[in-house]
């Protein structure tokens, strides 16, 4: 299936930020969305902004640390539209700080929620994408990962795990799957808000220059709509002004 009218696409991290504003292009270009959050009033609102503008959306609450959770989105999609086309697994968090500072819970969340929700989702969708002989992972990572800086180690790793497992997983597909990465780099979102302050006001200098959310989406959108037999593997979306 070519384009994305008609295509069945599961978009994690969609409260906010890039999840939303995919959900709402892709909805917007005829897709019928699955949305995962942990926050269901967020999902609720998006779901209603989508049906009013003419789209279609289902939505369920989804904590990507829980493997159950990523199977219940799946599965959501199968039951209400019969299969599914994406999984764009975009949930992700940026506890940035000095490595100094030994905040070892703050790694060990973004390495459940940025590296292990990816692999949740894998487990989740890649049985039923060979099932159906065809299916399309699309995975946020982050120029983090292409260019490491102080502060941004943790980080920077679990993007760059995602990284390689995607590429494990496009020569493992074989011909009837898709496998993309999709590395922003500053984007406006509400990203800063549980940083370190040294990182966040880092970050916040950055963020005179960031890119939209749309801007993201776009990209994944394109990688989404391109012709079957055609594998889009590695977008990088940032700033002119960015280094």
């Amino acid at each position: 299936m070519s384009g994305i009218e008609g295509k069945i696409v599961a978009v994690t991290g969609a409260g906010s930020g890039i999840g939303e504003a995919t959900a709402l292009l892709l909805a917007e270009r005829g897709a019928k969305v699955v949305l995962g959050a942990r926050r269901t009033e967020r999902l609720e609102a998006l779901a209603a902004r989508i049906e009013q503008a003419g789209g279609q959306a289902a939505w369920i609450r989804t904590d990507v640390t829980r493997r159950t959770d990523l199977a219940g989105l799946v599965d959501l999609a199968r039951q209400r539209y019969g299969r599914l086309d994406v999984l764009v697994s975009n949930a992700g968090v940026g506890l940035i700080s000095p490595l100094d500072d030994l905040r070892v819970d703050d790694w060990e969340e973004m390495i459940d929620v940025n590296l292990k929700g990816v692999l949740y989702g894998i487990a989740a969708a890649l049985p039923v994408f060979r099932e159906q002989g065809a299916g399309h992972f699309v995975n946020t990572v982050s120029t983090a990962g292409l260019r490491v800086v102080p502060l941004q180690s943790v980080y920077a790793g679990t993007k760059n795990a995602v990284r390689t497992i995607s590429e494990g997983l496009r020569q493992e597909a074989g011909d009837s799957l898709r496998v993309t990465v999709v590395s922003p780099g500053a984007v406006r979102t509400d990203f800063t808000e549980r940083m370190d302050p040294e990182a966040r006001e880092r970050i916040d200098r950055m963020m005179e220059t960031a890119l939209s959310p749309d801007a993201v989406a776009r990209a994944i959108a394109f990688a989404i709509e391109q012709p079957d037999g055609v594998d889009v593997g590695d977008i990088v979306v940032r700033p002119t002004a960015q280094a």
